[in-house]
């Protein structure tokens, strides 16, 4: 994981050419949501418990509860949230436009809602995004019409039948261009899916076109021209909270992990008041932070507004809790993979958490101990990092450590947070890691544009990708004899790291073999073989040390199943490289690395 300057060439988005297209994978108007934690999700409208049929008094209760974008605000930066996504014009909800519409065909309110969060959001430096549905499939939920075809065909001309696809599709490719009309500070708009009518009539480009500063973001089908994909309440992973495992699109592509505080019920208020799990929800809060992925938190806002009392608890303890560690999480990317960082993941003694690195000073890193070590120690990978202090952010207390065989061990530890002990560690840079530039790479198979070079360019927009071919060696040539001690590797984290299903499976490397040689044509017998785990961020191989010019890594098998036929025998790498010698914290011998930037988005 050895870091350069990536230079991004940020395209032009394709506007009004017909055909395929592709959104820009970085861009400035993506900037607020690149500097994002988290957000706020609000499912409120209609069908909001006790359900309203009638747009009117569902409006009335709603004033006369005394509703004010002011709460949602304060709920939201109390959480430490950056962005609220507001989702009335919702399948389930009824679907309530919360703002003054000339459009019939569904509830339409008075009053702005929409304008009054979007105002009040701005404020205080928050954005608001504006979820929008394509699916008229529940147009008669609750046994109640939800839609008006007879009126919206009217105000048309012509008859559109709003309980169809492409029908609905029409209606709200209307309200689109109603809301971008009416709302220059939008943030921009989280889609549901997608729509036939939409891509026909070429809306996301139309969009960016018209709202250079609106973002789009996609649940949980990644489509290629929105800037953001967001996943759905995961589950199944071990342990619970660590929400990453189930994300399958590879950084720097924007992610985002939606998932439900109150764990159990529905996304929108029914009527119950659940408790938060604590440790569930601030162990994905962190975890997502650990691996760059955006945590979109779903509270459910009664009629007036206002949060269950279980969810305003929640809300006022995190505000407290999360303040002293706020640096670690913001202003940071996921520590571990294309930014840098020490290594996530499990640790020692059944310890488990994720590592942060700081954008802005590539040598600052954080520790997050989400579950603790079953002793006072705390062994984490260093990945070459020379280490010069560690402290608690919340008490400011030095930590004892110390740097042995690829590892940073923290001893006479204590005091363990419940949901996340944080350490902040001051480096200064990586030792004993060979600059790319000072070998080459080739490989047994490589698929075409996917060339072993791509796996040590310090580029993390390429990757070497093995063809589906499986055995498959990747080969380093140090140009003479040089001193070897491990192998470092970033795999492309384009799929979950756990079987999901038969057909969601981890495409990493599962058992591996490493050969060292003189001459490139004399290996010999394996120096080291094993299995690595299938687990996101970066992985190491160490080997007995010696003296070689030539490394083989013979990749034997990948894990998943031949019944998940995209990821069988897929395998790609983002980066590669060779570590001479361990870092120790008062030196670390070998040659200094190139200093490399991957510029933070």
């Amino acid at each position: 994981m050895i870091r350069k300057t990536l230079v991004v060439l940020v395209a032009l988005v394709l506007v009004l050419v017909p055909g395929p297209a592709k959104a820009d994978l970085q861009n400035p108007r993506q900037a607020f949501l690149r500097g994002s934690v988290s957000g706020l999700f609000l499912h409120w409208g209609e069908r909001t418990a006790p359900a309203h049929t009638n747009c009117a008094a569902w409006e009335k209760d709603v004033n006369s509860g005394g509703w004010t974008p002011d709460y949602w605000v304060k709920e939201a930066q109390k959480l430490h949230a950056q962005y609220l996504v507001l989702a009335t014009f919702h399948s389930r909800l009824g679907y309530a436009r919360p703002w003054p519409s000339k459009i019939p065909g569904s509830c339409s309110t008075k009053r702005d809602f929409l304008g009054e969060l979007i105002a009040a959001a701005k404020s205080r430096g928050l954005r608001v995004i504006l979820y929008m549905t394509d699916d008229p499939q529940w147009h008669n939920e609750g046994g109640h019409e939800w839609l008006n075809s007879a009126a919206y065909s009217s105000y048309k001309g012509h008859n559109v039948d709003l309980t169809t696809r492409d029908g609905f599709g029409e209606f709200s490719y209307d309200n689109f261009f109603e809301v971008m009309d009416r709302y220059p500070d939008l943030g921009g708009f989280w889609i549901d899916n997608d729509n036939a009518y939409w891509e026909s009539h070429n809306l996301y480009a139309q969009i960016y076109q018209k709202r250079p500063n609106y973002t789009l973001s996609n649940n949980n089908e990644d489509t290629p021209i929105m800037d953001m994909i967001s996943n759905e309440q995961k589950t199944g992973m071990t342990p619970s909270y660590d929400y990453p495992q189930a994300i399958y699109t590879a950084a720097p592509r924007l992610i985002e992990a939606d998932f439900k505080l109150p764990s159990t019920g529905a996304w929108w208020y029914d009527g119950s008041n659940p408790s938060v799990d604590r440790t569930l929800t601030l162990g994905r809060l962190v975890t997502n932070a650990g691996s760059s992925v955006k945590a979109l938190m779903a509270e459910t806002a009664q009629v007036n507004g206002k949060f269950p009392s279980n969810q305003e608890a929640f809300n006022n303890f995190v505000n407290g809790w999360i303040a002293p560690i706020w640096d670690s999480l913001h202003g940071t990317e996921g520590g571990g993979y294309l930014y840098g960082g020490l290594q996530p993941g499990a640790w020692n003694d059944g310890a488990y958490g994720v590592t942060t690195i700081s954008k802005t000073d590539p040598d600052l890193h954080y520790i997050h101990v989400i579950t603790k070590p079953s002793g006072s120690t705390l062994r984490v990978r260093d990945n070459g990092y020379r280490v010069t202090g560690v402290t608690n952010p919340r008490t400011g207390a030095a930590i004892a450590y110390s740097q042995a065989g690829g590892s940073l061990t923290l001893t006479g530890l204590s005091g363990w947070d419940p949901y996340d002990t944080v350490f902040k560690v001051t480096t200064n840079g990586r030792v004993g890691i060979y600059p790319p530039s000072t070998y080459t790479m080739s490989a047994s198979a490589s698929a075409g544009g996917h060339p072993a070079s791509a796996a040590a360019d310090g580029d993390y927009l390429s990757y070497w990708d093995s063809n589906k071919t499986t055995p498959v060696s990747l080969r380093f040539d140090l140009g003479s004899a040089k001193r070897i001690q491990y192998l470092g590797i970033n795999q492309r984290e384009d799929s979950v790291s756990y079987s999901r299903s038969s057909t969601e499976q981890s495409a990493r490397i599962k058992d591996y073999r490493v050969y060292v040689s003189a001459d490139g044509t004399n290996w010999g017998n394996p120096v080291r073989s094993g299995t690595l785990p299938s687990r996101r961020g970066v992985q190491f191989i160490d080997l007995p040390a010696t003296t070689a010019r030539h490394i083989r890594l013979e990749v034997v098998d990948t894990y998943a199943a031949s019944s998940d036929t995209t990821r069988y025998k897929r395998l790609r790498v983002d980066e590669a490289w060779i570590g001479s010698d361990y870092a120790t914290s008062g030196g670390g011998g070998g040659p200094q690395p190139v200093r490399q930037e991957v510029s933070a988005p």
